[in-house]
């Protein structure tokens, strides 16, 4: 966009589109008679419709701003003019992040503003479609095959690897997710940047939406929301783009998985990559170029973040593998199930409920043991396609459950084993002083378990008999390293 200022007070704005001419406190729009491969303003009923629909569109969210339609007349001609009301530049939300104001109070505004939006906003049959799963995948790989010309130059050809295979894996694995929010696909603002949202001292205004394809308006609320938050993390404003899409999800009510918020994050930085590189075509600018990088890094950072989880954390009793397992779990925001607490719970017992045996016997015989991690792997799958990461708590000591878990795992999530470790003396002294646990292991159990054991190839051995922040750290960088 340029700008330049004929006559004091007033100001002209344009785009490849359009151009806004800005006196007063009143801003006049108009559309150029061009044609592009998204939109044909070619004649002047072409553009009083465009014209007419960005008007009954914007209005959804900001009527004040919307006027009205008008004409400008001369010459023998009338051209189409959309009329607003000037926005204040200093109050954009992008100009008071970049002056390093901090917007929490009116991203909450802005994000109480758009979930109110969401919730009146039109559905139908074919918005829904559109915004489902398959219409994500196809947008996905249209994008990925648009920036495949710039692979290298200015996009790094690993980064778009990556890119392509976290996002189209993620939608591969999780089609129950995206099926269970097809009420969430609404007829939304579609591109939703901070320079189009005004903060003013009666609340946010929020222009632009797009108005030239309907199809790209059919989107998740989330994916809508995802938009300024990309954006915002874009301008360096990383807390609050976080702190505005929870805002966003307690207004919505929306319990979508991070997992999901991440992935509509990435597909949003993805678009902008690819639109800085048809700008760098055109011109070789090494902005739109650093801004192409700059967006596709975004992308895969958010990708590797949003990529689901299947972590085996096991070990020998007394290793601290609960332990260990339980503080992933809660750093990571994954579910944590505990194969102590799900054979109680098989048999109808209380976790705390003792079911002791010698080794191999009763709860802990062969079968039953069999239950417990076809279950464990059961709800984990679940899971895991719902787009929770899922952090699994047991001994793991047997190559078969291992096994079946990697094929579980790898068909729906990134696989991570963590191999908990600790001198004998230290597990037997835990166990021994184990109160209240779901565990019935003994120190005799634990010695015959070790004798039976097999190798874990493959496996981060993590040591437990340091302090937990430490051990905690590695398992933490393993979980990154996971998705690569």
């Amino acid at each position: 966009m340029t700008a330049f200022s004929p006559w004091p007070g007033a100001a002209v704005r344009e785009t490849h589109v359009g151009i806004v001419v800005l006196v007063d406190d009143r801003a006049y729009k108009v559309k150029k008679p061009v044609r592009t491969a998204f939109c044909d303003f070619s004649t002047p009923e072409l553009r009083r419709v465009a014209i007419r629909r960005e008007l009954e569109l914007n209005r959804r969210l900001a009527p004040d701003v919307y006027l009205g339609a008008a004409e400008l007349t001369g010459a023998g001609c009338a051209e189409p003019v959309l009329v607003m009301r000037r926005m204040p530049e200093a109050r954009r939300l992008s100009a008071l992040v970049i002056g390093g104001a901090d917007p929490s109070a009116q991203l909450r505004q802005v994000a109480r503003l758009l979930a109110a939006f969401h919730a009146g906003a039109r559905r139908s049959a074919t918005i829904a479609r559109e915004g489902g799963r398959d219409a994500l995948r196809e947008r996905w790989q249209r994008n990925l095959e648009e920036m495949e010309p710039y692979r290298d130059a200015p996009l790094p050809g690993d980064q778009l690897d990556a890119v392509g295979r976290l996002a189209l894996r993620f939608l591969d694995g999780r089609s129950p997710l995206f099926a269970h929010r097809t009420d969430r696909i609404v007829d939304g603002h579609g591109d939703l940047i901070a320079d189009d949202v005004f903060c003013l001292d009666d609340g946010p205004r929020v222009l632009d939406c797009l108005d030239f394809d309907d199809r790209l308006r059919y989107v998740d609320g989330l994916d809508d929301a995802a938009f300024l938050a990309m954006d915002l993390e874009h301008l360096g404003a990383i807390t609050a783009a976080e702190r505005f899409l929870t805002d966003y999800a307690e207004f919505a009510g929306d319990p979508a998985p991070a997992t999901l918020a991440h992935h509509y994050v990435a597909y949003r930085a993805g678009v902008r990559a690819k639109v800085a590189c048809l700008r760098w075509d055109q011109n070789r600018d090494d902005r739109a170029a650093e801004d192409a990088r700059a967006h596709l890094s975004l992308a895969a950072a958010h990708l590797r973040r949003g990529a689901p989880r299947l972590a085996l954390v096991g070990g020998l009793p007394g290793t601290g593998k609960s332990t260990l397992a339980g503080a992933l779990a809660d750093r990571t925001g994954a579910v944590l199930l505990s194969s102590d607490r799900l054979r109680k719970e098989r048999a109808g017992l209380d976790p705390r409920t003792s079911a002791s045996a010698d080794f191999g016997a009763g709860l802990y015989d062969a079968s039953h043991t069999a239950d417990v991690y076809a279950e464990l792997l059961h709800r984990a799958t679940g899971l895991l396609a719902l787009g929770e990461s899922v952090v699994l708590d047991a001994s793991w000591t047997a190559a078969g459950p291992r096994d079946r878990a990697a094929v579980a795992g790898t068909t729906a999530a990134e696989l991570l084993a963590l191999c908990c470790a600790a001198p004998a003396a230290v597990a037997a002294e835990r166990i021994r002083t184990r109160r209240r646990s779901a565990s019935d292991a003994t120190v005799a159990i634990a010695e015959r378990m070790a004798t039976v054991a097999d190798p874990w190839p493959g496996a981060v051995i993590v040591r437990t008999d340091s302090p937990l922040d430490r051990s905690l750290a590695q398992a933490a960088q393993a979980w990154d390293d996971a998705a690569g």
